[in-house]
This record gives C-alpha cells, sequence and structure tokens, in this order.
C-alpha cells in the first residue's frame, strides 16, 4: 500500500507543488482511513474540523485507488474550486494519469434549441433581458463547455437564462433537433469515460431519484462515492425523495406551449386560450392566501378562504388543456413533450389532493407563486437502499457531522446503522489555535429570546462591538424578521454616532443579505475590508473570508427550526408516537450542527483572530445549552463586555478601506 505520510511529508510531493503546504497529523490520519475505507468498500463518516485539510486528504487516496470515484459537493463554488484547483494540483503533484470531468444540472448549461428558438421569437419582459439574452448567444457560440457560469457577461439571476437553458421537463431528449451540439449529452459522455467526476448534492438525488442527468448511468460503474460538506445531505435527501407541483412549472409549461403551438400548429387558438385559461388558474391559486411568503402544512392551506375551490379549478382546467393539447401533441416533437409534462403535472397533482401514509403534504407561499410539496417523515430506508445497491465505497465528511463526538443522529438519519456492516466514524479537531486566535462572548442579563425587545438587546451588544472590531462583522440572524430588523438598529445609530453613511476612512460600510447576490456582496466585503454584513441562513454555511477582513461574527439566537414549520412538525410528530424525544434526538442535534457551521465562519486560517458572539442566553441557562457550548471549537471563553472589547481593540487594525470598482 502506497506511503501516505511520505505523500504528505514537508518533503514530500504535495509539499513541493503546493505554496504554504504543511504536514498535519490530522490530515494524514484522515487520508489512511479513507483509504481503508476504499479498499474495504466501507461506509465512513469523518468529521475533521476547520483546517484540516480534508480536500486533500480524501483526494490523494482516490486519485490512487485506481477505480471510478464520484465527489459530490454541497455548492456549486466549491464543485467549480475541486475541478478548476484541487484536482489537478493533487493529480499533477501525484504525477497519476487520471482523467477528471464536472457534471453539473442540466440547468447549468445552455441549451442551443431552446436559446436559438427564444431568440427568433424575441419576446423578452424588458431590454435587459433581450441584451441578455444577445450575450448568451455569442457565448453558445465560442464556448465549449456550455456552462453558464463561465457567461461572465451576464449576471447569474438574470432572467434570460431560464429562455436560454433546458429543465427536464421540456428537454426533447434524443428527438431533439440539436442534440449534436448539446452541452449537457458532452458533459455526460466525458463524465462516463472519466477517472473522477466532480456533482453537486442536488445533481447527485435529482438523478439518483430520476435518472435524469447521467447519474444513473455514472453509479453502477463508480467504485467510490466521496460526499464533502456531507451535513446537507438528511435535508437535500428529504427534497428528492418528495415531489413538488408549483405555479412556475405551469407557467413554464404555458410558455413551451405557446411558443410550440406558434411554431408547429399555429390555427389551433383554441390551445393558446387553453393556455391563458391554465396560466389564469395557477395565478389565481396564489391569491387564496396572504400576502407574505410561508409554508403551510395541508389541513393549514385547508383553511385559507378560496384555497380549495381554487385548487378544484386549477386541476378542472389542467385537465381541460391537457385533454386539447392531446389532440395536437403528434405535430411536433416539442408538442409532445408538453403533452408529457401537463400529464406527469396533473398526476402529481392528483395525488397531493389525495394524500398517502408516511408523507407530509404541505404548501410554500412565496411572494408571486407557490408549490404543493410532499416529503417523506423519514429519508432514512430509501437513502440505505442507496448504499446497498452495489459494493463500493461511501465516504461522508463535513466539518460539522457529530454533537459532541456522537455521530448517532447523523447516522440515523440516513439510515446508515440499518446496514449489514456498521460505518467507520471519526473526527479530528481543528489544528488551529482558538485558545490563542479566538474567544466566545456569551454576553451577561440577556432577556428571553422570545422577547419584544430582543432585537433593540442585540443591536446593544453588537455595536460597541462592531466599532471595537473597525467593522468586519458577520451579524447572523436566524429569520429574515431579525436580519432587517438589526440591520436598521444598526444603521440608525452608526448613523447618530458619524460612523454610518459617507466617506472616509472612519466609516462603516453595512451591507444587508438580498442587496446583490451572494457572490457579490461577499466580494464587496472583502474589498471594503472594513464592512459589516447582516445576513440570515445563507451566509451561516460555505461562505470563506479568510485574513483581515472577517473578525467578529455575532449570532442572534440558536438556530432552532421555526415549531411552525409543517415538515418539522409532522416529524415531531412521528417522533412522539415512536415513544422518542422529538427535541433530543432531532431539533437539538440540528442547531449544533447548524451551530458549528455559523461559528465555523470566524477563523479560517492559521493567521485568523476574531471573536464570536452568540447572543442567546438559553446557551448558558438551559441545560441542553451546554451540549451547543461544548460543541463549539475551544475558544477562550467569557461573559464580560470589556473582555470582548479589549480583545478586538488588539487585533491588528484592518487594511486600507478601498472602494468596490463598478
Amino acid at each position: 500500500m502506497t506511503d501516505l505520510a511520505a505523500l504528505f511529508a514537508s518533503e514530500g510531493p504535495l509539499a513541493a507543488a503546493i505554496a504554504g503546504f504543511r504536514a498535519r497529523p490530522q490530515q494524514i490520519e484522515m487520508a489512511r482511513l479513507i483509504a481503508q475505507a476504499i479498499h474495504e468498500q466501507r461506509v465512513l463518516v469523518a468529521e475533521a474540523g476547520t483546517g484540516t485539510g480534508k480536500t486533500f486528504a480524501y483526494l490523494v487516496p482516490a486519485l490512487l485507488s485506481g477505480g471510478k470515484v464520484i465527489v459530490s459537493t454541497g455548492t456549486k463554488t466549491l464543485q467549480d474550486q475541486l475541478f478548476t484547483r484541487d484536482l489537478p494540483t493533487v493529480r499533477d503533484a501525484l504525477k497519476v494519469p487520471v482523467s477528471i470531468a464536472l457534471l453539473k444540472g442540466r440547468a447549468n448549461y445552455v441549451c442551443p434549441y431552446h436559446l436559438e428558438r427564444n431568440v427568433r421569437d424575441g419576446r423578452f419582459t424588458s431590454a435587459q433581458s433581450a441584451a441578455d439574452l444577445r450575450a448568451i448567444a455569442r457565448f453558445a457560440r465560442i464556448t465549449h463547455s456550455g456552462d453558464r457560469a463561465e457567461c461572465t457577461e451576464v449576471r447569474e439571476d438574470s432572467a434570460a437564462w431560464g429562455a436560454a437553458t433546458s429543465t427536464r421537463d421540456n428537454c426533447l431528449g434524443q428527438e431533439c433537433p440539436n442534440i449534436k451540439e448539446c452541452f449537457v449529452m458532452q458533459a455526460r459522455r466525458a463524465a462516463m469515460e472519466a477517472d473522477v467526476v466532480v456533482v453537486n448534492h442536488h445533481l447527485f438525488f435529482a438523478d439518483v431519484m430520476l435518472r435524469d442527468e447521467g447519474m444513473g448511468e455514472l453509479l453502477p460503474s463508480c467504485n467510490t462515492v466521496i460526499f464533502d460538506e456531507a451535513h446537507q445531505l438528511p435535508e437535500t435527501a428529504s427534497l428528492f425523495f418528495g415531489e413538488s407541483t408549483s405555479s412556475s412549472q405551469l407557467l413554464e409549461l404555458v410558455r413551451d406551449t405557446r411558443s410550440e403551438t406558434m411554431a408547429a400548429a399555429r390555427d389551433c387558438v383554441a390551445l393558446i386560450d387553453a393556455s391563458r385559461a391554465l396560466e389564469k388558474a395557477a395565478r389565481d391559486l396564489r391569491l387564496a392566501f396572504d400576502e407574505e411568503p410561508a409554508r403551510l402544512s395541508a389541513a393549514q392551506a385547508a383553511e385559507a378562504k378560496d384555497f380549495s375551490t381554487n385548487l378544484d379549478e386549477l386541476a378542472t382546467v389542467l385537465t381541460q388543456f391537457h385533454d386539447l393539447l392531446d389532440t395536437q401533441a403528434e405535430r411536433s416533437e416539442g408538442l409532445a413533450n408538453c403533452l408529457r409534462r401537463s400529464e406527469e403535472i396533473r398526476e402529481r397533482l392528483e395525488i397531493w389532493r389525495n394524500p398517502l401514509e408516511k408523507l407530509i403534504y404541505w404548501v410554500e407561499v412565496f411572494t408571486q407563486g407557490w408549490s404543493l410539496n410532499t416529503t417523506p417523515l423519514q429519508v432514512a430506508d430509501v437513502f440505505r437502499r442507496q448504499l446497498e445497491g452495489r459494493p463500493r465505497a461511501w465516504v461522508f465528511t463535513s466539518a460539522t457531522l457529530a454533537v459532541g463526538r456522537d455521530f448517532g443522529h447523523y447516522c440515523r438519519e440516513l439510515g446508515l446503522y440499518g446496514m449489514e456492516t456498521p460505518p467507520l466514524t471519526a473526527m479530528w479537531g481543528s489544528p488551529f489555535d482558538y485558545a490563542r486566535q479566538a474567544v466566545l462572548y456569551a454576553p451577561a442579563n440577556m432577556p428571553d429570546p422570545n422577547s419584544p425587545m430582543y432585537a433593540e438587546a442585540v443591536a446593544k451588544v453588537a455595536l460597541p462591538l462592531i466599532r471595537a472590531a473597525r467593522g468586519r462583522t458577520f451579524v447572523l440572524c436566524t429569520s429574515l424578521r431579525a436580519m432587517r430588523r438589526l440591520h436598521e438598529l444598526i444603521a440608525e445609530d452608526l448613523e447618530r454616532g458619524g460612523d454610518g453613511k459617507g466617506d472616509g476612512d472612519d466609516k462603516l460600510p453595512l451591507l444587508l443579505q438580498g442587496e446583490g447576490s451572494r457572490t457579490e456582496l461577499l466580494d464587496r466585503f472583502r474589498y471594503l475590508g472594513n464592512a459589516v454584513l447582516v445576513a440570515s441562513q445563507s451566509f451561516w454555511e460555505g461562505v470563506d473570508v479568510p485574513g483581515d477582513a472577517l473578525s467578529l461574527v455575532i449570532i442572534d439566537k440558536l438556530p432552532f427550526a421555526s415549531p411552525d414549520d409543517p415538515v418539522l412538525a409532522a416529524r415531531v410528530e412521528h417522533l412522539r408516537k415512536q415513544g422518542l424525544s422529538p427535541f433530543i434526538h432531532h431539533q437539538l442535534p440540528r442547531t449544533v450542527i447548524n451551530m458549528k457551521q455559523g461559528a465555523g465562519r470566524l477563523v479560517r486560517g492559521e493567521r485568523d483572530s476574531g471573536l464570536l458572539c452568540v447572543c442567546d442566553p438559553r446557551m448558558i441557562d438551559k441545560s441542553y445549552g451546554k451540549v451547543v457550548w461544548r460543541s463549539l471549537p475551544p475558544m477562550r471563553r467569557t461573559r464580560l463586555e470589556r473582555e470582548a472589547v479589549a480583545f478586538l481593540e488588539g487585533l491588528p487594525p484592518p487594511r486600507a478601506q478601498r472602494q468596490p470598482s463598478p
């Protein structure tokens, strides 16, 4: 067997190829255990603290294994980083002849068929969308991959992407006249031929369940599956092991049917009229709810005025639309595809209206749309069937999988304990010197988190710390309402103190989640060097700001899921019926893992220093708070504001503030 310690040694090939590489005992131990799991075709669950170097710890044995490997990540950002930087670096350092491929969901690739048709039709909601679509068309003529991430001229949230990409619903598959130029098919072929394929969790589960994107073909030939950011898997699995019918699916069906009708059945005016009726019925269902977005159980939704009536009307109109479309479907492949989609939506709608056991039925209401969802009460049985399908190694790794040193919650959620051979588990702490680099501050005399003035109390704690840190702060909130209120309070106080809006090095720029994409906000935060970002769930994980641009993380509350959430409420009731404590077996473990993620934003490198402020008094006052307290990194602890302020004032000053380029 290869001497892994020699590869990771200070004079080894990795150190020679990677600037600043240092051997870490934890990294070598992790690599050895992963190599064992691959060799023995075992399941391994491994938590590796920030700074362990877990990416190289799994890539080295994976590339040396000689078999086909799938690496699945939680985010497309990490997926791109693995493919463009980490994998080539390790491959070149080890000098192994391994081919690699990147495979994303079809919505990430330009679709020549839909792009050509929508450019020709020329119907746009705005001049910007028209300009963006023309830019995408220019990109499509020169790109080799068709990956929209490479088209930097068009914003990632541009509406034009919907007209330039395909979905599982509207893809014509092998019948597409542009099949030879299809970027999705090219990416699939490359993945089939590669030794290592990088995907993301959403794609992995969509493919496993739907056999849609090529994974149904990839998995049988695969020897090893590695899940990085594996803490996200239970939530992702729940999403894909359920089903959803949404207003956006119906509106896309309407749009595509009109386009195909104009191209192949222009004389069938009745189909255009039927599509308008379906569009109206889809929009009318949204009118049954209040203006605010919400997640409701099926029973709660049924109490909304006009919901049941509007749902019945939608089902009737959808059937009429389907029957009329059936008379025209043979006139083109596009119309035949629309017919198939209408049939699938109709079937899902009927299932939702006639509930079955072991599924959770709930509604999500968006600002301008809705979705009717079914989610399994538990994913363990379904997921375990995937693991037991064929002998291979499965590696689950993240910085946050355990509660304390216990992996029980995670393994039970994914059905790992029900397997014939129990999983291997291991944990390595971070190599960072938290006692020197960081402080955990739990302010005294905080009110109950349910107090109506709690946001004001958090702002009162936050502001002296923000000023002592000279900005460089994440304020992480557990709800959008709290986020908006804290942003308002901090803005008011900074303005009163003269360090709010305006020019000058003494001003602290204040950013708010939603003012731009996550990528844009992070770029601006890093560039400014002394900014304060107030954010919610999107910034609790997958965000990396090493260096002195981030020195303070403030968390308003322990991130318990809302008890009003219909999926949580159903699972709580299910656990109670089994004689288990929902709080101990589900809610608290999820909260601990989320807290570890939020805390992990602070120290990202050996030279980083900072303070973590957890405002929630339950971490100190409640017995379960000690579980959270003990699960956080071993920072110095304090309850005194003066010690927290003194620590922040003693940190190296931020680099000079710079304005972001336009």
